[in-house]
């Protein structure tokens, strides 16, 4: 296999001390490349870091999640343009460890405080930080990834009065079904599908895969949650997104290797790695 995983987050791994064994079997199972996805300060740097040591393999981008976003988010979303402007971490490569794109960030409803004055609270709280950093993508021209739940409709019409050019848009873990994903489609923008693909439930995740079409499918495995059959119920790793290849593979009526060949090349133009 030849997988580039387009979203992960490495640092659950590094703080338990086993990313290197993490990194090795991501590798015995075909990931080429992986995009470790920033959520907030704390992550930014040691992500730099990662990139900087595993050059070509892990890339990492910046951004606030929604659900980091508290009453200090402007600080937070004050430091993330000045990423693009540092040094490379111990690198003869001008750039080689600056961020492939923002994110993640967004909107999410599932995780707002159950009293109703708070929810709304963190909401426009919320609201604000997204449109901050859409900015700031517009400003940098670099791709945005975007963590919608529960706000799929609120996300478009933000990301619509943005100026972000919708192209360089994937919203990642697409749960919604064909309806939204025909909205993406002729904007222009792209979603990527995690492990949640291959669970019996997900027909309408299924239909959206289907939607998009295979030309423009993305694969992830947001590890480490999220995880594919047959491994259901243990922590995701970058190595099980052979699983979901497998699977869309399958759905798409298509050998693995074609699968590949066109995820792997859509991976790489969309983030420029």
């Amino acid at each position: 296999m030849a997988l580039v995983d387009t979203h992960t987050h490495l640092e659950s791994f590094a703080r338990k001390g086993v990313l290197p064994a993490t990194l090795g079997r991501a590798r015995e199972a075909g990931v080429e490349a992986m995009i470790t996805i920033g959520t907030g300060p704390d992550d930014w740097s040691l992500y730099r870091a990662l990139a900087g040591e595993n050059r070509g393999f892990v890339h990492h981008t910046v951004g606030l999640h929604p659900c980091s976003v508290d009453a200090e988010w402007e600080a937070a979303v004050a430091q993330i343009e000045v990423c693009w402007r540092r040094e490379p971490t111990g690198s003869d490569v001008p750039g080689s460890a600056d961020p492939v794109g923002l994110g993640e960030c967004g909107l999410d409803r599932f995780h707002l405080p159950k009293e109703a004055a708070e929810a709304e609270r963190v909401f426009a709280w919320q609201r604000a930080a997204f449109a901050a950093q859409l900015d700031i993508a517009r400003r940098l021209a670099c791709p945005v990834v975007v963590h919608s739940r529960g706000a799929f409709r609120e996300c478009i019409e933000m990301i619509d009065a943005s100026g972000v050019a919708w192209p360089r848009v994937v919203f990642h873990c697409f749960t919604e079904g064909a309806e939204e994903m025909k909205e993406l489609i002729k904007r222009g923008g792209f979603g990527s599908f995690t492990g949640i693909l291959t669970y019996k439930s997900a027909e309408a995740v299924r239909a959206a895969a289907l939607a998009q079409g295979l030309a423009r499918f993305m694969v992830e495995t947001d590890a480490p949650y999220l995880t594919p059959l047959p491994h259901r119920g243990k922590p995701n790793e970058p190595a099980f997104l052979r699983h979901t290849a497998e699977f869309a593979a399958e759905l798409f009526g298509v050998t693995v290797a074609e699968l590949e060949r066109v995820t792997t090349a859509n991976a790489r133009r969309f983030f420029a790695i």
